[in-house]
């Protein structure tokens, strides 16, 4: 039996890993007492004690628990957004390349991927090796998730009012904190265009990239490409060209994933089209945050990575 201590359980992404893990054969959860939850030495006591510890934190805090963890040689997964691009720590997204999953197992320190980049890393990494996109491409992503996305305090805007906004688009700065991660993991040579939104629903995630091809590559041989990548991946899907795998069709909903790990990817254009998208379907809480967390700590821990990572 293994031990983890979720560093921030209360928090939204902690209460999912919670969930999740109380389900888990091989783990047992050690919790602070939250009156302690600030105490420096009561939190060093438990990641001592600790196979992993989980940091569910708002990123400042996240560095201060990192700290306490390299002082006392702790193994680390960093659900917050502060280590993803960082000297030293190892992308927690397995379907990242053949080489991933060894690097997870082995390491110290582990970031947990971002919501919004893990759909646009699947689709564009694999794309962009295979010399079928240009990494130097002016890419531009528009995404919408669940109010649960923006944690407790969206959460309690959203549910405890009748007059939330039906859909909003935010980060209109164009300095959003996932830019580094998206560019980094993609293999693109300029961060993109990102425009992340929030509608009026709690759970579900759509990922958008419109592409404009040039030269004699088409829109499936993007499909079979995707689809030959992650044939073997048992949580990432490719919907065949075209196809909208949606219980909602004709429409393409962020729906249908919620309290999973999994994610769909999708190529939508017409046969013989220049131009279409690429999209990317999952929770925001499950293969965007929690269950993603839990696949890691499962490979982190030698233990099956489908292990407990779904609600459902």
């Amino acid at each position: 039996m293994k031990k983890v201590f979720i560093d921030g359980e209360t928090g939204t992404t902690g209460l999912q890993v919670k969930d999740r893990l109380i389900n888990h054969p091989n783990i047992e959860i050690i919790s602070i007492d939250q009156d302690k939850k600030r105490d420096v030495e009561e939190k060093r006591r438990l990641m001592k004690e600790a196979d992993v510890t989980v940091l569910c934190l708002p990123d400042d805090a996240a560095k201060d628990s990192v700290i306490l963890a390299k002082e006392e040689g702790c193994r680390i997964l960093d659900a917050s957004s502060v280590h993803r691009v960082a000297d030293g720590w190892v992308y927690g997204l397995p379907e990242l390349d053949v080489t991933q999953r060894d690097k997870i197992k082995g390491a110290q320190f582990v970031s947990n991927p971002g919501c919004y980049p893990t759909g646009a890393i699947l689709l564009l990494k694999p794309l962009i090796e295979a010399g079928l996109l240009s990494a130097s491409y002016d890419y531009s992503i528009n995404a919408v998730s669940g109010y649960s996305g923006g944690g407790n305090a969206l959460i309690d805007r959203y549910e405890s009012t009748n007059n939330a906004p039906i859909f909003g688009a935010y980060g209109l700065s164009f300095n959003h904190k996932h830019l580094a991660e998206m560019k980094k993991w993609s293999g693109l040579d300029n961060a993109p265009i990102f425009v992340p939104s929030v509608g009026n629903f709690r759970q579900g995630m759509l990922t958008f990239l419109p592409i404009q091809l040039k030269g004699d590559v088409t829109m499936e041989q993007l499909q079979a490409k995707l689809a030959e990548v992650y044939a073997n991946d048992t949580f990432v899907t490719v919907n065949g060209f075209n196809v909208v795998a949606d219980n909602a069709a004709p429409f393409l909903t962020p729906h249908g994933l919620e309290d999973t790990n999994q994610i769909e990817l999708s190529v939508l254009s017409e046969p013989g089209n220049k131009s279409g998208i690429l999209v990317a379907k999952l929770d925001n809480l499950g293969k965007g945050a929690s269950g993603a967390a839990v696949q890691n700590l499962n490979i982190m821990l030698g233990f099956d990575e489908a292990t407990a990572v779904n609600l459902r």
